[in-house]
């Protein structure tokens, strides 16, 4: 009997059918030449759209929104519906990325597989953390040097 909590859902009494943990074959057997380099390839070009799509969540995509309800706001002079249009547009966008990602994730996956490499867990949590750094640094740069208070801090403004 099988009292391990990974394999039987946490409450020892079993596990709903089709929520078991994944169980691959094996090692995937590796390929060689031609075919092996176009798929590290492919994987390194998924891995470069995963990152590419999460810093698109630290700047393009907000500040797109925003200017979509700027000018949802400047054809109905209705602020108040350019707000709803931005939050919603966000909103939308956010979550479509996120699932994007999980599924730009899942073919990394199997793509690496195909490479030869014993691939069994994605890499959007480390992609998502590099993407978040690079984000917030460049936010801080951007707000220091040219939006914030350091023309004030140098002396300039009077």
């Amino acid at each position: 009997m099988r009292t391990d909590p990974t394999d039987s859902g946490g409450l020892f009494i079993g596990r709903r059918p089709g929520t078991g943990p994944i169980r691959y074959r094996g090692a995937p057997d590796h390929s060689v030449g031609m075919h092996r380099a176009f798929d590290r390839l492919f994987a390194a070009s998924l891995l470069a759209f995963m990152m590419l799509v999460s810093l698109g969540f630290w700047g393009p995509i907000p500040a797109g929104c925003l200017w979509l309800g700027a000018q949802v706001q400047a054809q109905t002079e209705s602020g108040s519906l350019g707000i709803v249009v931005s939050c919603l547009g966000v909103l939308v966008a956010l979550l479509g990325g996120l699932v994007l990602l999980k599924r730009v994730d899942q073919f990394w996956i199997l793509v690496r597989r195909a490479a030869g490499y014993d691939q069994r867990s994605g890499v959007i949590g480390p992609v998502f953390a590099i993407a978040a750094i690079i984000g917030v640094s460049l936010f801080v740069t951007w707000f220091l040097l040219l939006a914030g208070p350091s023309s004030d801090l140098i002396g300039g403004r009077r």
